[in-house]
């Protein structure tokens, strides 16, 4: 249960709480009708698609070119020579093509993607697991998991360190970057934050059994000589017993986990018991190869126990960079992901200062307190993301290939848990699904974009891309912009513009977290449409490279890459355009409506290629509708950043089970657009304008549909309650503190007049050592 607004008027800090507790929390959530409940995910090769199916792809494309060309020559030529001869008339015929043209091509190049991805998919053969064997059996690149985290559920946070701990890759690395301060935590959540640190411990402690147990079976079989081939095949028993207890081990685990939700649902089917699955698979296959009397040899036994080796020996640990003034303590992922990566490679000795804790670089003869080696692959992976088994072999694998040389990142777009309870999880889960998709088409045309929630970076490439400067003395690095929130985007076209590629794997090996409410979904999705426009000239800069290189970039990537950063604005002004303008009736013609057929008709079948409904396309319509001002004030942001240059607050999306509240413009909007609508209606009813009124009346039983079933009427009214009261507060000012003669005598900085002219200044440590002219001794100017 949610609190009453009588509960929460009573709460001191109204505006920095945002979400909304439950009465009891062990209470499961209870799901919602017309959700889904099967909760296996879709499996990780796509299917071949057949030439009949790449064929009507083809035609889609033409289809929209025709109509879209036919409309302009039957309806806007023909208007503009027999309609009215007025400045108006011909600026409205004008301004009504550039919003379908527009509109039209968001769709086009939908249809284009979705192209690229069928020929993909129907070219794509899966590594056999042998090659990975043998391959990692004699190159071990060495890989970091980075997992940026701030103020997440401690079960979260678990199940994605477990899912990357577990990958079957040696010696794999596994980072926390905790970005909780730890000087301004709330007794509230001082539980869950020292649970946070504790899983340094805990998971390293949950697989070292395993570990000890394989490791004293490697050692014992690397006593047994090649040579006897008898004892060879004796062994395999053994190692198919080892195989077992493994699975056993999985599975046992997997028993042990609370089940709370879909998401830990598939956490325990697909991560422990889908490996644990595998590994008893591959016991007994090794029983039988032993009872038909095949021989294997040393090398792939070697191979067969460093698997079970590898699952249990990640070594995970926990980074805090705001325990340490010298590091960046801007609030964003990538300033926490760029603080960590800026430090590998060095050692450093810690320095206490009354500023705080300096990191100052040493050498490895000197004595120091912290080293962080340096690493070949990066994985960067979203506290609520989940990563299936052998993500880690095949994409290092992949970028392992000569052909791969060039290529830096690499990633399989998440997917999105399914069973999800509520609707709009639903609902949102399908649009990443299908965007999935996407991405994987893009690639084909070279056109592919970071997606943040996971990815495997090659360090080199990082290393060509950062950027350096100086900030209190010292030097800050940045890999991965924070020039905008949507900081992948950006970091891509970097990358492009070091000639560098980046590559969509075609199979589905990560899965991540949908928002489950409107409120953290407003959150997410402002921040997406944050950015995309002020990349634009840096991606300009990418074509220019390219042409004076002699490696001219094609067309379809730039048509491809513009939309992905810029469509989400001209799509959401064009609607706003057609919903709100009466335009003339004379405009309207079904080559308009004929022209969009063939891509709705085509995500209508990608929805159910994954496992949604033919329906949904009209679902997914109305939740764009209450979706409309989410996305404006997201380019709002990017054109007010634009402006001033000033960087827009990076806003995390709230990782937790419990409801967050909806600002109350998000909330009262989609009520105008239902209110307009019907408004519009009415009026084209009146002047016997049918197919306005139809479009009209289309949107606001699809808004209305929205409004019940993804926000519900119950939290529409407490969220527009506590937005109303929530403007009665304002916050208080601290009263300022007399000034006492002994608190100025603590306050006066000798080291801040010398080097600053200001005693209540900053020093940068070491700097003021250039200013005193000492013996050890003593201190004198």
């Amino acid at each position: 249960m949610l609190e009453s607004p009588i509960e929460f008027i009573a709460r001191k800090d109204m505006k920095k709480l945002n979400i909304l507790k439950k009465e009891n929390k062990k209470t499961k959530l209870k799901r919602q009708w017309g959700t889904e409940k099967r909760t296996d995910p879709l499996p990780y090769l796509h299917e071949i698609p057949s030439n009949r199916k790449i064929a009507l792809s083809r035609l889609s494309i033409v289809l929209t070119v025709f109509f879209w060309i036919l409309y302009v020559v039957s309806v806007i030529f023909r208007q503009l020579i027999e309609g009215p001869q007025s400045y108006n008339f011909t600026i409205e015929v004008f301004w009504y093509l550039v919003v379908v043209t527009f509109l039209t091509f968001s769709a086009l190049m939908y249809l284009v993607a979705r192209q690229g991805a069928y020929l993909r998919f129907s070219k794509h053969v899966r590594v056999p697991r042998i090659l990975l064997d043998q391959y990692f059996s004699k190159h071990q690149p060495s890989i970091t998991v980075l997992v940026p985290s701030y103020s997440e559920e401690v079960s979260v946070i678990r199940k994605t360190l477990l899912s990357a701990a577990l990958q079957e890759y040696p010696n794999i690395k596994v980072v926390l970057l905790v970005d909780d301060d730890n000087r301004k935590i709330r007794p509230e959540h001082e539980e869950r934050y020292q649970k946070t640190l504790a899983l340094e411990k805990d998971i390293p402690n949950l697989l070292s059994s395993p570990y000890k147990r394989f490791y004293r079976v490697m050692d014992k079989f690397n006593s047994v000589s090649e040579k006897n081939k008898s004892d060879l095949t004796n062994y395999l028993p053994e190692i198919a017993e080892e195989y077992k207890w493994a699975a056993n081990w999985l599975n046992n685990l997997a028993s042990k986990e609370k089940i709370e939700d879909h998401v830990d649902i598939f956490f325990t089917d697909q991560v422990l018991r889908d490996l644990a699955k595998d590994l008893d698979m591959v016991s007994k296959a090794l029983l039988i190869s032993h009872q038909e009397g095949a021989y294997m040899t040393k090398e792939r036994m070697i191979q067969l126990i460093n698997r079970l080796l590898w699952i249990f020996s990640a070594r995970v640990e926990v980074f805090e960079r705001k325990r340490y003034t010298s590091l960046s303590h801007e609030a964003n992922k990538a300033m926490n992901l760029n603080s960590y990566i800026g430090l590998m490679g060095n050692r450093y000795k810690k320095e206490t200062t009354p500023e705080g804790v300096y990191l100052i670089p040493t050498t490895k003869q000197e004595k120091n307190d912290l080293y962080i080696p340096d690493s070949d692959f990066l994985l960067t992976l979203d506290a609520d993301s989940v990563l299936l088994k052998e993500y880690c072999l095949r994409l290092v694998y992949f970028l392992q290939q000569p052909d791969n040389a060039a290529v830096a990142v690499t990633q399989t777009p998440y997917s999105s848990f399914r069973g999800a309870p509520t609707r709009i999880e639903r609902i949102s889960g399908a649009t990443t699904d299908v965007q999935h998709i996407l991405h994987q088409g893009m690639s084909f045309y070279n056109a592919t974009f970071w997606v943040g929630a996971n990815a495997v970076i090659r360090k080199k490439a990082l290393d060509d891309i950062v950027e350096k400067e100086y900030i209190g003395g010292f030097e800050i690095k940045r890999y991965i912009q924070d020039r905008t929130v949507i900081e992948d985007t950006e970091s891509s076209i970097d990358i492009a513009l070091h000639g560098w590629k980046l590559v969509n794997y075609p199979e589905r090996l990560s899965y991540s977290a949908t928002p489950p409410d409107f409120g953290s979904l407003v959150v997410q999705r402002r921040r997406w449409a944050n950015g995309g426009l002020l990349i634009l000239p840096k991606f300009l800069a990418y074509i220019h490279k390219r042409r004076i290189s002699g490696k001219p970039v094609s067309l379809t990537e730039i048509l491809l890459r513009v939309n992905y950063m810029a469509s989400i604005a001209w799509s959401n002004f064009g609607l706003v355009f057609l919903l709100a303008y009466p335009y003339d009736g004379r405009l309207l013609s079904p080559l308009v409506l004929l022209s969009a057929l063939p891509y709705f008709i085509a995500m209508s079948s990608d929805l159910k290629y994954c496992r949604y409904s033919y329906s949904d396309i009209f679902r997914i319509y109305g939740f764009n509708l209450i979706l409309l001002p989410v996305n404006i004030a997201g380019v709002a942001k990017s054109l007010q950043q634009g402006l001033t240059t000033k960087k827009i607050p990076f806003a995390r999306t709230p990782k937790i089970k419990n409801r967050t509240a909806a600002g109350l413009p998000y909330v009262l909007a989609p009520l105008f657009i239902i209110g307009f609508s019907l408004f519009t209606l009415w009026r084209n009813i009146q002047g016997q304008n049918w197919g306005n009124a139809a479009f009209a009346g289309f949107n606001a039983f699809t808004a209305t549909w929205a409004i019940v079933s993804y926000i519900g009427v119950g939290n529409l009214l407490i969220d527009i309650w506590l937005g109303v009261t929530d403007m009665l507060y304002v916050d208080s000012k601290p009263k300022k503190k007399k000034d006492l003669s002994e608190n100025k005598a603590l306050e006066f900085n000798w080291k801040s007049v010398l080097y600053q002219g200001d005693p209540h200044g900053s020093v940068p440590y070491g700097t003021i050592d250039e200013l005193v002219l000492s013996n050890k001794k003593s201190t004198a100017i």
